[in-house]
């Protein structure tokens, strides 16, 4: 296969049958060999994590295509962490969403000022990022995006719904399972044949906070509660 990406926790590729793959590694995103998914770089590789990683975000992009959520899931290959997805356009460098339910991670970093960490919110608040390593993926407003010529209004107001819906089900989902959802992060682009916008990327321990009372579950340990 051809690589035509190679990212921090996924590689993507292209078969010969032109088909695009992603394939997960065991490399996870924090900082001096501790897990957070705020963070824009490698900070750790522990074994096993692709493969979780990869039947976590099966389960939700399989239930979520039975929900009719627009995404680029095609299928997996879990003897090859690998799966094959809908070839995408990204907006700009790449555009993560990022959903809250608690005030913490980066949230509380630049508005502690106002509120204490861990309190929960009224509403799910929504904001979007721009990929961009070298200036820390910074926040992005509606207007932002708009002057950038990164989104329209009615681009923007349907990933922001898509993002809520989504997040809403992983929410339940964990809830189910006695385990409180604090912030997810996703990650959205358009198909390449009809321009839809689509939820791509993957849905994983490693790309949210989950707690459990009072304690933060380790992002390979979800999939042992959930799956």
């Amino acid at each position: 296969m051809e690589q035509i990406y190679k990212g921090k926790t996924k590689d993507v590729y292209r078969d010969t049958n032109g088909e695009i793959v992603l394939f997960f590694k065991d490399d996870m995103t924090g900082k001096d060999g501790v897990f957070d998914p705020g963070e824009n770089q490698v900070g750790l590789t522990v074994e096993g994590s692709g493969l979780a990683g990869l039947k976590m975000t099966t389960y939700f992009f399989e239930l979520l295509n039975k929900l009719e959520v627009p995404t680029h899931f095609i299928s997996s290959d879990f003897d090859k962490n690998e799966m094959r997805v809908r070839e995408v356009t990204t907006f700009g460098d790449g555009l993560e969403v990022i959903c809250r339910y608690v005030a913490t991670g980066s949230y509380y970093k630049r508005y502690g000022k106002y509120i204490e960490d861990g309190t929960k919110l009224d509403t799910p608040i929504v904001e979007f990022t721009l990929k961009d390593d070298e200036r820390q993926d910074p926040v992005a407003s509606k207007e932002t995006l708009v002057a950038l010529d990164l989104l329209n209004e009615e681009d923007y107001n349907t990933i922001a719904a898509l993002t809520v819906r989504i997040s809403d089900v992983v929410k339940e989902k964990l809830a189910d399972k006695g385990l409180e959802l604090y912030d997810i992060k996703l990650e959205f682009g358009r198909d390449k044949e009809t321009n839809d916008i689509l939820l791509i990327d993957e849905i994983s321990g490693g790309n949210m906070r989950v707690f459990k009372e009072d304690e933060n579950i380790h992002p390979l340990d979800i999939g042992n509660y959930l799956l």
